[in-house]
């Protein structure tokens, strides 16, 4: 069969990389767009997946945001049309479900923080299935036009399907230039270009890499978002801060991290998983998956940068984890295959 896959942003290449290549181990023909953001382009061209880059992000505002869209949808709906896909599979594109309504491409639509409400609003109404984890409730949902059979729920999280298979390379220690004798603290800034965030960025990171400037005991990594955030933060000239210039092995390094302070989603549920302590800068309303590992103890939300306790974690601590089969989620998500 041939599937399609868009990736508008760089998460989604780290959880649809395994259900592509299970797709096409399978036999099947999967073919992959993306959008120019962040580092979705960079962590593409590593992973050396053939792509088709389409449309650009439109920035943190509703007005931007529309001007994108709308221009991307066109470019997604020449380049969709007459190739024949026989199903498509996104996580939170919001150009796939209207293409696919259109050319009548049975779709599925997957997140995992149900707060976006303008993109669910159209994402869940136009695909044909919803795939989310079974921790945010069903009546969350609702609102959205998702409800069963539309509506799939899947246990657990998706970074315990990614990440099954997954064992950090200790190359990115030595690329950055991290001592490993010394307490690691990765700190990853905000998606301030999200509309949820409405353009913010968190006051608390900057008073956080303050104090950790000071730390000779400790090696901070901060991991931005943009070329704008990188800017700024050597403006505040901070010696000691490694600021990587592209995308970086970001998993491994969670994984040997001894913390991780981070106003993201999906690299915070990464340290969760890995056994990793996070602490969370988020500013958006929180979601169920962040309040249920809040609830678990494996995620604090950081109001003070004294709170962050810097003591080196148990070596190998991301080996005991729940690991869980790709195969299963993709079953779930493309009932068509």
């Amino acid at each position: 069969m041939r599937v399609w896959t868009d990736l508008t942003n760089t998460a989604h290449v780290l959880v649809l990389r395994p259900l592509i290549e299970q797709l096409e181990r399978d036999g099947h023909e999967v073919t992959v767009t993306a959008r120019p953001l962040s580092h979705t382009i960079e962590l593409l061209e590593d992973w050396g997946h053939p792509h088709t880059v389409l449309g650009r992000h439109g920035g943190a505002t509703r007005a931007g945001k529309a001007r994108a869209a709308a221009s991307r949808v066109l470019q997604v709906a020449r380049f969709a049309r007459g190739r024949r896909f026989d199903c498509a599979l996104a996580h939170g594109s919001t150009d796939m479900p209207p293409v696919c309504r259109l050319l009548r491409i049975p779709n599925t639509t997957m997140f995992d923080y149900e707060w976006a409400s303008l993109q669910h609003h159209v994402n869940c109404r136009l695909a044909n299935r919803v795939l989310v984890p079974d921790a945010i409730p069903a009546e969350r949902l609702a609102r959205y036009g998702a409800r069963a059979p539309k509506l799939v729920r899947y246990p657990g999280l998706k970074e315990e399907y990614y990440m099954s298979d997954f064992e950090p390379n200790t190359a990115v220690l030595g690329e950055l230039g991290v001592d490993r004798d010394r307490v690691l603290c990765v700190v990853r800034t905000a998606p301030s270009y999200a509309l949820y965030l409405h353009g913010s960025e968190n006051a608390l990171v900057t008073q956080l890499l303050r104090r950790l400037e000071r730390e000779p005991t400790a090696d901070t990594v901060v991991l931005t978002r943009t070329p704008e955030q990188r800017s700024a933060l050597r403006r505040l000239g901070l010696e000691r801060l490694i600021l990587p210039e592209r995308a970086v092995d970001g998993r491994s390094l969670v994984a040997f991290a001894d913390l991780l302070v981070s106003a993201g989603g999906t690299m915070n549920r990464e340290a969760a998983v890995l056994g990793t302590p996070v602490w969370s800068v988020f500013e958006g309303k929180l979601g169920a998956v962040d309040e249920l590992l809040a609830r678990e103890g494996r995620l604090r939300f950081l109001t003070d940068p004294a709170e962050v306790e810097l003591v080196k974690k148990a070596p190998g601590a991301y080996r005991e984890r729940v690991r869980r089969d790709p195969a299963e989620l993709l079953r779930l998500a493309l009932p068509w295959i």
